[in-house]
């Protein structure tokens, strides 16, 4: 299992990062050691002193497969959940200023907190009109909704697949809106797809 996650897909987030507009998906990679199952909680580490919140909509690839064309894309996710894309700011601004990866910055342990329910594809009347939320201590942070991405689902794992082959339980970040701001100890988050509460932590 692999999770491959898309930056700067929210036109809004680009603007508040001061990014460029990418002219394709900007693609990053996780290990699966960044997950975070069940509620468990985010612990700060050491080396950052400006962890960011992204809210993200998470497909579940169903099937194997490379080199999808659009409009079969569809046929290999099943279920979309709800995640969280913890990135040490400070590091990534730095790496980006010299020029190198992010991966210090996106990549380290427990940066990938997800649900542990995922909800059907087919439960879904408009997949481009998904509207998803975070919570922290009880307060809306990040808004978003797939009508505002610039690269759709079916969009996303065709790109991907031309890198990389799309196995069964592959995790894929779809992109943040805005919205992003630093966590601190305490914290409790709080993310939805619509009105459905998907997971709940603290950071510690």
């Amino acid at each position: 299992m692999k999770i491959l996650a898309i930056g700067r897909n929210y036109v809004a987030h680009i603007q508040e990062l001061q990014n460029e507009i990418p002219d394709e998906p900007v693609i990053f990679l996780k290990p699966d050691t960044a997950l975070l199952r069940n509620n468990e909680p985010f612990y700060m580490p050491s080396f950052s002193q400006d962890i960011h919140h992204e809210v993200e909509l998470v497909l579940r690839v169903c099937k194997e497969g490379k080199f999808i064309s659009p409009e079969f894309a569809h046929k290999y996710f099943d279920a979309i959940g709800l995640g969280i894309d913890f990135t040490a700011r400070d590091i990534q601004n730095n790496a980006k200023a010299k020029g190198l990866p992010w991966e210090t910055a996106k990549a380290f342990n427990g940066s990938a907190p997800i649900s542990s329910n995922f909800i059907p594809v087919n439960e879904f009347s408009d997949l481009k009109n998904i509207n998803f939320h975070l919570e922290v201590n009880n307060e809306i942070r990040q808004k978003g909704n797939t009508n505002l991405v610039l690269f759709d689902f079916n969009q996303i794992i065709y790109h991907l697949s031309k890198y990389f082959t799309l196995k069964v339980g592959d995790l894929i970040f779809t992109g943040t809106p805005a919205g992003v701001a630093s966590v601190k100890i305490g914290d409790v988050l709080k993310g939805f797809i619509e009105q459905k509460e998907m997971f709940e932590f603290e950071v510690k």
